[in-house]
């Protein structure tokens, strides 16, 4: 197994390289939609097992709203405007 990484300063360029950008890029944006349409920041959990319920229940909770989106035809399928709090 190796890690992907970009090239150090003087290194040849290593092979995928071209993809990093692009996938911190949507990792990011994941994090952000997380971070703000979910309050994952606020989460209220005391223990590490009731973090861990509230934030899956958050994910859960959105992904439900995006399907039932795409279920009844909406036009725009990640607007959770109607979600938000």
């Amino acid at each position: 197994m190796s890690l992907l990484r970009p090239a150090r300063k003087g290194e040849p360029p290593r092979a995928g390289a071209a993809f990093f950008r692009p996938l911190r890029q949507v990792i990011e944006s994941i994090n952000q939609t997380f971070k703000g349409q979910l309050d994952l920041e606020r989460h209220g959990g005391r223990t590490p097992g009731g973090v861990i319920a509230r934030v899956l229940q958050r994910i859960l909770a959105l992904t439900a709203a995006i399907w039932h989106n795409d279920r009844t035809g909406q036009p725009v399928l990640r607007s959770l405007t109607a979600y938000d709090h």
